[in-house]
């Protein structure tokens, strides 16, 4: 099984691709997606499709594990904006034929270290220790996305 997990972000968007092999998750590839500041809403949206696209065409994910959507009062616009990324992300996700699953970022933070408040750092370690791999994400957006994505492949039966 292939998982993506993507943490969205107009600015940039995290991504990780996730792989079973030998009943165990191997990371493939992650990165950033990211678009140039002071452009127009849909050049930049265009921007963070076309890339996320790219990575779907490429390892065809059976799932597509992103961020559920959540808001602060204080700061609508930035909820709107998500809004417009996860729009594209979704759309690409359906058009590549895999399936999109939420999951809420305290439940990231639960599954991953036993607390649905857990610190940045805390979830940057877990993620480095779960998958094995040599040194920690340098992106906040990829630790997010790689979260997403252990967690999206635990609901599939993965074991962790």
């Amino acid at each position: 099984m292939i998982v993506l997990g993507v943490d969205p972000g107009l600015a940039a968007t995290g991504y990780a691709v996730l792989e079973t092999e030998d009943g165990r998750l191997r990371l493939r590839e992650s990165g950033c997606a990211r678009s140039r500041a002071r452009r127009p809403t849909e050049a930049r949206v265009r921007e963070i499709y076309d890339s996320i696209a790219e990575v779907l065409e490429r390892w065809r994910p059976q799932i597509a594990v992103l961020e559920g959507l959540y808001s602060e009062y204080e700061f609508p616009r930035t909820a709107i904006l998500m809004g417009h990324v996860r729009g594209v992300i979704c759309l690409a996700a359906d058009q590549s034929g895999a399936r999109v699953v939420e999951v809420s970022p305290a439940e990231v933070k639960r599954a991953l270290t036993g607390s649905g408040r857990a610190s940045k750092e805390q979830i940057r370690r877990a993620v480095t220790r779960m998958l094995g791999l040599p040194r920690a994400p340098h992106s906040e957006h990829v630790c997010d996305a790689l979260g997403l994505a252990i967690v999206g492949a635990a609901r599939e039966g993965v074991s962790l």
